[in-house]
């Protein structure tokens, strides 16, 4: 599962992620230079989820691996990722797929778990970029809709019983839109990644 760190500068993500009293954890830190932290052992639990939703599963920190990269977020001047941080992120994410028996369509971002309260990693995360390393899940093209926009939700994985699925499906798959409402090319692409998720 993939965050932002939504803090001004990585140390005082650090120093937040590693502070018992913060109750906020990921297994796994990415500076803007591609320095990769380990702060939980991939076996352990980590608190990055929160109360969350993905195909079904809930209460997704016991069955998750949470990496934070560092990036200010909507609140502190949301910018692009470095091009060493997301090098670090593509090599972190192949060697955790290495290790365990996960699909890599279900590597998820935050705001799809848990689409009415978080935004992160955003859309300006390049999806396109790590699907084409084999990692995540971001289809090309448009394809006509054969169902409802709140069943390709569901088909997909998203949480529908919680608002804002739609904002978080844009913010993923349609970047250059995210308004939570339902135009014809986001139906289109929402027919088109649930194709892609069989």
């Amino acid at each position: 599962m993939l965050h932002y760190t939504g803090m001004r500068t990585a140390r005082a993500a650090l120093e937040r992620l590693c502070d018992p009293m913060a109750e906020v954890s990921a297994h796994y830190l990415i500076t803007r230079d591609g320095t990769v932290w380990c702060l939980v052992p991939e076996a352990a639990r980590a608190w990055h989820a929160g109360v969350s939703g993905w195909r079904g599963a809930t209460a997704l920190n016991g069955c998750s691996i949470g990496i934070e990269l560092v990036n200010p977020g909507h609140e502190f001047g949301y910018v692009g990722f470095a091009a060493a941080q997301m090098r670090a992120t593509i090599g972190l994410c192949a060697g955790i797929l290495g290790r365990w028996p996960i699909d890599p369509r279900r590597i998820v971002g935050h705001s799809d778990i848990a689409p009415d309260r978080k935004q992160d990693p955003g859309e300006k995360f390049p999806w396109p970029r790590l699907a084409a390393a084999g990692i995540g899940l971001f289809p090309a093209g448009r394809t006509p809709p054969r169902a409802a926009p709140e069943a390709l939700l569901r088909a997909i994985g998203y949480p529908t019983e919680r608002p804002g699925c739609v904002g978080a499906f844009q913010r993923r798959f349609r970047p250059a839109r995210v308004d939570g409402v339902v135009d014809e090319e986001t139906h289109e692409r929402l027919q088109t990644v649930a194709d892609a998720f069989g």
